[in-house]
């Protein structure tokens, strides 16, 4: 079979995105807050999560990254090329729009039921947050903005440390368990301020989509204009979690060829036998 040329793949992997981005919501919107319990709804969007983003986030190296914040964090620590940056970026919010129109077409009766025919994104039958991130009440947009930098930085250092082949990284088939839990692990941590988004496409692909559906622009304006916060601060998060990976850990491996590995570990043992 004959190899695959660049404009191909970039195409490829844009397909892949899409599809792959749409399974993302679909498995994290599906549970939302229409459960009989409350109770419910973390530990069941948590593994709807784990199911559909530890098998694709974890081949990030190979082009399977479905958060422009991973992406973009990768053209910068040079493992993606810039050029491929607008594609992956416009695939993954395509993919994201069409997994909350498949939420919505799926669940329509559903939706419809719970909100009493009307679609609201405030409120006690609110139901525009299934589908985007919007702050808790308590929440400011500075407190909001640290906590997505921060979140997505952890999510981008510990991705690098996964696929970090040069260090004690998680033994080769075990990432995508590994991706999963970290995923589970920060959303269930770090999720009570606002949703623990890390994920601009996520975010923005469907509350694009809820704009147009009939929840209108106030989707835009809820939360003191929170819209652009799980947008920029992932941004900003991912890039600075990587830069700390690779300024504190990445670049201080040593090279194998030269033989300082062996060096170091000889001097540990005669330590230890000391």
């Amino acid at each position: 079979m004959p190899q695959a040329g660049p404009v191909e793949q970039d195409l490829e992997l844009s397909c892949s995105s899409v599809t792959i981005s749409a399974q993302v919501l679909v498995a994290q919107a599906a549970p939302a807050q229409m459960l009989p319990s409350p109770a419910l709804s973390a530990p069941l969007c948590s593994t709807g999560h784990l199911r559909a983003q530890c098998c694709l986030d974890a081949e990030v190296e190979k082009g399977g990254h479905i958060n422009p914040a991973v992406s973009l964090a990768m053209c910068v620590t040079g493992r993606l090329k810039w050029t491929k940056l607008p594609i992956y970026i416009l695939a993954q919010l395509l993919g994201a729009f069409v997994g909350a129109a498949a939420v919505f077409g799926i669940y329509y009766n559903a939706f419809m039921e719970y909100s009493d025919g009307k679609l609201e994104v405030t409120g006690p039958n609110a139901t525009a947050q299934i589908f985007a991130t919007y702050p808790a009440p308590y929440l400011s947009l500075i407190n909001g903005f640290a906590d997505q930098v921060m979140s997505t930085a952890v999510l981008l250092l510990a991705i690098f440390a996964i696929f970090d082949t040069k260090n004690n990284s998680v033994p080769k088939g075990l990432e995508p368990i590994a991706v999963g839990l970290l995923i589970i692990v920060l959303t269930c941590s770090l999720g009570m301020n606002s949703g623990c988004a890390m994920n601009p496409a996520r975010d923005l692909g469907p509350r694009l989509f809820t704009a147009v559906a009939g929840w209108g622009m106030e989707v835009f304006t809820a939360g003191n204009n929170w819209w652009w916060v799980p947008i920029v601060a992932p941004l900003l998060g991912g890039v600075l979690g990587a830069m700390i990976y690779v300024i504190f850990i990445e670049i201080h491996h040593s090279d194998p060829q030269s033989g300082e590995e062996n060096e170091a570990h000889a001097k540990y043992e005669l330590t230890n036998m000391a």
